[in-house]
């Protein structure tokens, strides 16, 4: 085997599997990314909780029904689970909005909310984006935009244009918000090519996350409607 070819099998990748599984391969990192509330029960933090043995390979629940969740046990099979990628596209292109600042600029792509509400913090990281020429109000929208885990909020420095991102290690968390009592989706970080059951390939981002209650209107990823209740 050519060390090219095996660098290439050694890559992170998510492959969407029809109606079925995320087979996730290249040794990539799973564990639980648990939801850290303020004393005014805002989000305010991330905290890593159990964290999986890690594996060359392994297959993730897509329908919301297996009983060894998160990894899948074949229960799409039983149900006739259906699902139907319907999120293609760049997100740019997905009803993005752009709020400008002083020294910020805010890029919004709604549609990819995840609804893990730490938008909300302080003032709002729309008015901190607004008031960025003070300090405390950039540092924190910069905060506040980086643990968005479905890459929805995006701020760039007003002067060069740059994205501001922070450093996360291809890996996979399994969000778990203990407040609310509610599992959420799929947190993919690094850059891990997602990969669609057709060979599409994914937008590659710092940030996404996908289904993974198999009620989503733009799977492969979350729009949050494991929140509606």
């Amino acid at each position: 085997m050519s060390e090219g070819v095996k660098k290439a099998e050694d890559e992170p990748r998510i492959k969407v599997s029809k109606d079925g599984p995320y087979m996730v391969s290249g040794n990539v990192p799973l564990m639980e990314q648990m939801v850290v509330d303020d004393e005014d029960g805002v989000p305010c933090s991330w905290k890593e909780g159990k964290r999986y043995p890690l594996q060359r390979s392994y297959a993730l629940c897509r329908c919301g029904q297996s009983k060894r969740k998160p990894f899948c046990d074949g229960m799409h099979v039983k149900i006739k689970f259906v699902g139907t990628e319907k999120g293609r596209g760049r997100f740019a292109e997905k009803g993005t909005e752009l709020f400008e600042g002083p020294a910020l600029d805010l890029m919004d792509i709604r549609p990819y909310c995840s609804r893990a509400r730490f938008c909300h913090r302080g003032k709002g990281v729309w008015r901190l984006t607004a008031e960025s020429d003070d300090p405390d109000a950039r540092k924190l929208a910069i905060e506040i935009a980086s643990n968005c885990p479905a890459g929805r909020l995006v701020v760039r420095d007003a002067a060069s244009g740059k994205d501001i991102e922070p450093e996360l290690e291809p890996s996979v968390g399994v969000i778990i918000d203990p407040a609310r009592e509610e599992e959420g989706p799929l947190w993919v970080r690094g850059g891990i090519q997602v990969e669609g059951a057709d060979g599409f390939l994914y937008q590659r981002r710092n940030r996404i996350t996908l289904c993974r209650c198999g009620r989503s209107q733009i799977m492969p990823f979350c729009d949050a409607s494991h929140a509606v209740r």
